[in-house]
């Protein structure tokens, strides 16, 4: 056997694991889940093939209103997350008194365990002993206790609260340590010439933290997306439906209401939403690669 032969051979081996991983773990659930999607399957004995037919009853049902409720939902955590989390990056980066404590406040919310965090948010959100209710009383904004999370509009924005509560430290930190990878020479530069803090950032740190925040932006899309636990703590998709996303009306119909078949057929949406998502995400970092090589 050849020394190419045998480097081929290990090569392989190396890769055994990784493929082993991808086959079982990933692969297999999406091929299977997409044979779901066109059978009737259920709790009883008899699975059927249905071609389309669940497919048609998603787009003429009311999950149209689903899947644009879940885009907006996703498009405004997003969004404040990472208006907040850049903000915070800049003034955590900022030479001032005190920063290594407040680079340590900014963890609590990604350290503590989500769940208690979101039940936290549930008792204080709660009208009668909640201590946002309360607040807007005593500052006489408000005539009597709001239960945030019993009106369609109040809890929608409760949620998206909530998440970007949860997801802000991540995107802090994350950009920081990207804000922290600048050469220090382009701001000295800068400085000699007679630039200001604010021309500086718009010139050199925003441009630079391009790439960083389009990948952030990603991740946290991908993950926002898939939120499940904030809202099904908080609402499980209630009042009348009006936080159900994507996520939480496959939950309901695949394993509350034992519809595999219907449910597998929203799992795929779902993949397909976020495959969308990813190659438009290689396609923005591929461009911006092509840009910077030149």
């Amino acid at each position: 056997m050849s020394v190419r032969s045998s480097t081929v051979i290990f090569a392989w081996l190396l890769l055994l694991p990784a493929v082993l991983y991808v086959t079982v773990i990933v692969a297999y659930p999406l091929v299977d889940t997409f044979i779901l999607s066109f059978t009737d399957a259920s709790l009883k004995k008899t699975t059927n093939w249905v071609g389309t037919a669940n497919y048609e009853k998603i787009f003429n049902g009311t999950f149209a209103q689903v899947i644009i409720r879940t885009f907006v939902w996703t498009a405004f955590s997003v969004a404040i997350k990472m208006i907040i989390g850049t903000f915070g990056a800049v003034m955590l980066n900022a030479a001032v008194p005190g920063r290594a404590l407040f680079r340590v406040l900014t963890m609590p919310p990604w350290i503590v365990p989500m769940a208690i965090g979101i039940f936290m948010w549930g008792w204080m959100y709660n009208g009668q002993f909640g201590m946002i209710s309360g607040m807007l009383q005593n500052l006489g904004l408000v005539d009597g206790p709001v239960a945030f999370l019993a009106h369609g509009s109040t809890a929608f924005w409760a949620t998206i609260i909530t998440d970007v509560w949860i997801g802000v430290p991540l995107v802090t930190l994350y950009l920081l340590a990207s804000m922290q990878a600048i050469p220090q020479d382009l701001y000295e530069a800068a400085w000699t010439d007679g630039a200001g803090r604010f021309y500086r950032f718009r010139r050199i740190t925003l441009p630079l933290l391009v790439p960083a925040m389009i990948t952030m932006s990603m991740l946290s899309l991908i993950a926002t997306f898939n939120s499940f636990d904030i809202i099904w703590i908080l609402t499980q998709g209630g009042p009348n439906g009006d936080t159900t996303t994507m996520i939480i009306d496959t939950y309901r119909t695949a394993i509350g209401s034992k519809k595999y078949g219907e449910g597998a057929a929203r799992a795929v949406l779902i993949c397909i939403f976020l495959s969308i998502f990813c190659i438009a995400y290689f396609r923005v970092t591929h461009r911006l690669a092509s840009g910077e090589s030149r």
